[in-house]
């Protein structure tokens, strides 16, 4: 597992949670894995109760299956669940794009554009994590000028099943697809064309279906 560094006043269960969730999206925590909550606990130098809570808020949308009085397991991927996230993103991200239109301003633009430019960078390189997360935080960014930052929290968490099967997708195929999508709906935006930008959305989040046979195969230990 990958120790993530703990922010200042993030409490043991705020930082559990967030280094578990982001070693199932990376897959340091793989499909089909079994962990202990005393073995998670003595690596984050925690207790093991903000662990335990962890697990438990976790399992609330189905990405850790807790089994009281023994380890604990990570689900393989289940494509009913996949979809299921990849629906709420589709209808909140693409209403998103639509308030984008009207709300960016020349600053929000400049942000967009910037974090456009690392994800070319990145690709050219092709640095997968550092991809992940510049695509996370493109899309952080949108909501953010749409001032719908609540929503975005809130979605993160049955976001983890869409968004393991992108994790693969970004390690196993340099797609320079993604990154010009998010330069065109940064280019809608900027026209104030909101059916250019939802069009756009809903392209950028469908094309994990095109990888599907293929990730099923190379990786089929990860599957159900």
């Amino acid at each position: 597992m990958r120790l993530l560094e703990r922010l200042p006043r993030e409490s043991g269960g705020e930082y559990a949670l967030r280094t578990i969730k982001e070693n199932i999206i990376n897959l340091e925590l793989p499909p089909g894995s079994q962990i202990s909550e005393n073995e998670l606990a003595a690596e984050m130098g925690l207790s093991r109760t903000p662990v335990r809570e962890a697990l438990i808020e976790l399992s609330k949308v189905k990405i850790v299956d807790v089994q009281p009085q023994k380890k604990s397991s990570i689900p393989l991927i289940d494509y009913d669940m996949v979809e299921e996230s990849r629906f709420m993103r589709d209808l909140l991200e693409c209403a998103v794009v639509e308030l984008d239109c009207e709300m960016a301003g020349p600053a929000d633009l400049e942000r967009l554009d910037e974090n456009v430019r690392l994800q070319s960078l990145y690709m050219d390189d092709f640095y997968s994590g550092r991809l992940m997360t510049l695509d996370d935080q493109f899309h952080e960014l949108l909501f953010d000028i749409a001032k719908k930052s609540q929503i975005f929290a809130l979605i993160r968490n049955i976001s983890i099943h869409f968004d393991r099967v992108r994790t693969l997708a970004l390690s196993s195929v340099k797609n320079t697809k993604i990154v010009q999508d998010h330069a065109d709906i940064v280019d809608a935006i900027r026209r104030k064309d909101p059916k250019a930008a939802r069009a756009l959305m809903e392209t950028h989040l469908d094309r994990y279906d095109i990888d599907a046979a293929a990730l099923r195969t190379a990786y089929p230990q990860y599957f159900r």
